[in-house]
């Protein structure tokens, strides 16, 4: 029997997750897309595509640490009825992305021609790989506007804005991709022919699209945020201020080595695989674009524990705390299970979307079969980090991934490619690992409860 505060937990949760859960599954889907288009172009043009993925999280998740430290402290602030430090938050939360967008911008340009290269991408298409990764990063600071700005609008429980902003870039990314990666062609629609023009761009057509889109969102974001009510930085000051950015960046520090040390393990974890080849590499690619859909509840679930858990620190409210966390990893694990078993059921025909190549194929729907009876541990995982987001606990967090990425993913999947010549499948056995030790050390160190602030 569910008691009457559960329900009322229950609404608040599903308040807060539901917008985030569509707004990745928007995401995902366009990914879906993006990854089929490309994929139609042939196996060295999904390769080309994957080999500086990783890369991709490395320079979003740093930059996304940012917010994770506007988050913890505007969710505190707002639990406490702090409505002037909310306001400065979000102002010092402009120069944020202001410094971080024209820092990295310089930084992935001056070094598009050598990432393919570090990626131990084919020698064939390593200049391809390189004129794709340099568009998609031209717009570098709208890209900081958009994870920064975003995860602030979802700190005050705005959760919809963020949705509504990412439908439309993921609709300019695939109208774009349309109409720039193929040749003009022939359509029947409704038994009549119609000639559909096209840029025949291959694959800058979709870096092309992808840059637009980014923008596109930047700029949405950045018009949100100035005319939210409660968060609008309108009147206050844009210079540093220390006692706004302290916190903010005790918080946002370890997460940001958290998410590069994270990705750079990605990074060299796919460097690893692309050294197996290219049927690896578009198997390892088109796998993690399948998986991620299916992580869609624990991100949006992680989205409402690091809201949740900074409000009611704020309150200063500890039961409150305990109530949501424990419906939120019940939810959690429910879904994961649900997610899991559709992922090891349909991982064939997921993967058969994205290529024709039967070796990728078989691949592919191996590790994904691999993978799916993790899930719930790795969705548990999520939950508990994103309540020591809320509680600007993130050193503990930083270490765990660490120990996990390095100490296990990286080091078992180099013995097991270097020293015992074994395939995609002994790396994403590692990864698993990974997974699962994660779930131990995050559960354990929520039971202890020091993370909790509130005595």
């Amino acid at each position: 029997m569910i008691k009457k505060d559960d329900k009322k937990l229950l609404a608040v949760i599903f308040s807060l997750a539901w917008p985030t859960m569509l707004e990745q599954f928007m995401q995902t889907a366009v990914q879906y897309v993006d990854t089929a288009m490309v994929g139609s172009l042939g196996t060295s043009a999904t390769a080309a595509v994957g080999s500086t993925g990783t890369v991709n999280w490395l320079i979003s998740g740093t930059v996304s640490a940012l917010g994770i430290g506007f988050l913890a402290f505007i969710s505190q602030a707002t639990g406490a009825k702090r409505y002037g430090d909310v306001k400065k938050a979000s102002a010092q939360s402009v120069l944020a992305v202001l410094v971080s967008g024209i820092f990295f911008t310089a930084l992935t340009l001056s070094l598009s021609g050598l990432v393919p290269v570090w990626m131990q991408a084919d020698v064939s298409i390593r200049s391809l790989a390189s004129q794709y990764f340099f568009i998609l990063y031209a717009p570098m600071l709208p890209r900081a506007a958009s994870l920064i700005f975003g995860t602030v609008l979802r700190s005050s429980g705005d959760t919809k804005t963020p949705m509504v902003i990412g439908f439309i870039v993921n609709a300019v990314n695939v109208v774009l991709n349309f109409f720039l990666i193929y040749e003009t062609r022939a359509v029947s629609l409704f038994g009549a022919e119609i000639t559909v023009p096209g840029g025949g761009m291959g694959v800058i057509g979709a870096a092309v699209a992808s840059a637009a889109a980014y923008t596109v969102g930047g700029i949405l974001m950045t018009v949100a945020l100035f005319r939210h009510p409660a968060l609008s930085p309108r009147g206050a000051s844009f210079m540093p201020d220390m006692r706004i950015l302290r916190p903010c960046l005790k918080v946002a520090f370890p997460n940001m080595l958290q998410r590069f040390g994270t990705s750079l393990g990605y990074v060299a974890f796919a460097s690893m695989i692309n050294s197996l080849g290219d049927v690896s590499t578009a198997a390892h690619t088109i796998a993690n674009t399948v998986e991620s859909a299916f992580y869609i509840p624990g991100y949006g679930m992680q989205t409402a524990s690091a809201t949740l858990a900074g409000n009611a620190i704020g309150e200063g409210d500890r039961k409150k705390v305990r109530d949501f966390v424990r419906i939120t990893v019940l939810l959690e694990t429910a879904m994961m299970i649900i997610s899991g078993g559709l992922l090891f059921a349909f991982a064939p025909t997921m993967v058969s979307i994205f290529s024709k190549d039967a070796a990728v194929i078989s691949l592919g729907s191996s590790v994904l079969r691999m993978v799916a009876l993790s899930e719930p541990f790795f969705g548990v995982s999520i939950v508990f980090e994103g309540v020591m987001q809320g509680a600007g606990k993130t050193a503990m967090p930083f270490l765990f991934n660490i120990i996990g990425m390095w100490g296990i993913r990286i080091v078992g999947t180099f013995i097991c490619i270097a020293f015992f010549s074994l395939g995609l499948v002994s790396a994403w056995a590692c990864m698993i690992t990974h997974n699962i030790l994660l779930f131990l050390m995050f559960t354990v160190y929520y039971l202890r409860g020091k993370w909790c602030p509130i005595k």
